[in-house]
């Protein structure tokens, strides 16, 4: 594979060279699969010949060279003496290390030891979430950090001692950062503060449930009115993509996912190949809580999703239906990712809105549900609705079944 990329032989000669040489294909061929460009991979190659070399003037060879982050960042302070540091190097060394591990050439990463003491608590706590919790990474993406923080806000750069913690010091961590959140992000961040310290007392490392003193966010039923687009809107959305461009076709059906059939930003990120249904027409839908659902592929939903696959789809390994264009090939990493998809076409359509998120789209379907006769029953199905009270905010933009219920004003008399 390491052909591929050069065939002079005075560069495969350096590129063989040291104790990595043996495996510089097997880093050539993941290049490759990834869909990095030529000049691209050839930098990398070089930077790891050039690690293989550094190696080999300190006599290690693979099996004895314990290569981990350690010996990595020793080698770049070493070439940041010599020449400019790369923001591409760490990254390319992170991919050497993978391999080598996958490979069983070295030995598996260590626990993370960066933080010490709150590493330790975080990990701990991440895998009761997973394991006894059974909560998704999103989830989990969302928890950490606040416990995270709130650690930090009270320990600073002391011992951490939990059987320390207080109501005050919760009213103080509260006070100071519900200020400069809204409301929603309020409510998450007192749900993960409520269930890290439930936690921290289960296992008996703070002498009261102090997940108690947490007030909660006011959150009145149906308080707000639903945010939604216009059909004329969403059609502007969808015919601002370039449909002969590989991203054009990307998110032109990543838009048409969100808005024919609601599906939620993150199960968008983590549909796979084998969630189409091609004979059957149907997509299997990942939703919360590992849920498994089924929605009928509508025609223009499954052309704009054959084109891409066809057209535009990377070549590479991963399974995911919706590819990163720049190398490397591989699933979106979160559901920020379309949200930016449509954040884009909001500015490419010169639509000016507040809210410009994922979510927006899902609820112009179900308004547009509603307006032409949908029952409530059937907007909670399609948006897949676990508690039918969900949908229940909807009826507030019902202006027809509204306007039935209205009664006259006391008082009101007939000028007639």
């Amino acid at each position: 594979m390491i052909h591929h990329y050069s065939q002079s032989p005075e560069a495969l000669e350096r590129w063989y060279a040291g104790p990595l040489g043996n495996h510089i294909d097997g880093f050539a061929k993941l290049l490759f699969d990834q869909g990095y460009a030529t000049n691209t991979a050839q930098t990398k190659i070089r930077l790891v010949a050039d690690l293989s070399r550094w190696l080999e003037r300190k006599q290690l060879t693979v099996r004895d060279l314990d290569l981990d982050e350690n010996r990595i960042n020793e080698y770049l302070k070493f070439r940041a003496n010599h020449l400019v540091p790369n923001r591409n190097d760490k990254p390319t060394f992170r991919a050497l290390l993978k391999q080598l591990r996958n490979d069983g050439l070295i030995r598996s990463s260590p626990p993370a030891v960066e933080g010490g003491q709150i590493d330790r608590i975080e990990n701990d706590y991440g895998r009761y979430l997973t394991q006894e919790r059974g909560l998704t990474q999103s989830t989990l993406a969302k928890y950490l950090p606040i416990m995270r923080r709130f650690l930090i806000v009270r320990f600073g750069n002391s011992l951490i001692s939990l059987e320390e913690l207080s109501p005050d010091d919760i009213t103080q961590f509260i006070l100071h950062h519900a200020q400069a959140c809204g409301r929603r992000h309020s409510q998450v961040m007192m749900t993960a503060l409520r269930s890290f310290l439930h936690f921290v007392y289960q296992k008996g490392q703070t002498p009261t449930d102090l997940s108690t003193c947490v007030p909660t966010v006011a959150n009145w039923s149906l308080s707000e009115l639903p945010i939604f687009l216009k059909p004329e809107d969403i059609e502007r959305l969808l015919q601002s993509c370039d449909k002969s461009s590989i991203i054009g076709q990307r998110d032109y059906a990543v838009l048409l996912l969100l808005a024919r059939l609601g599906l939620r930003a993150g199960e968008v990120v983590h549909m796979v190949l084998e969630d189409i249904d091609w004979d059957a027409g149907e997509l299997i839908i990942r939703g919360k809580s590992f849920r498994q659902d089924r929605l009928p592929l509508l025609q223009d939903v499954g052309e704009a999703l054959a084109t891409y696959l066809y057209q535009g789809r990377p070549r590479c390994s991963s399974r995911r239906v919706f590819i990163r264009n720049m190398a490397p090939h591989k699933g979106f990493s979160s559901s920020t990712a379309i949200g930016d998809i449509v954040r884009r076409a909001f500015k490419r359509a010169g639509l000016q809105r507040t809210h410009k998120g994922a979510h927006l789209l899902r609820h112009s379907l179900a308004t547009q549900m509603l307006n032409k006769g949908s029952s409530l029953n059937e907007i909670g199905e399609i948006l897949r609705h676990e508690q039918p009270h969900t949908t229940e905010i909807y009826a507030k933009v019902d202006w027809m079944a509204l306007k039935s219920l209205a009664q006259p004003w006391p008082g009101e008399w007939n000028h007639e």
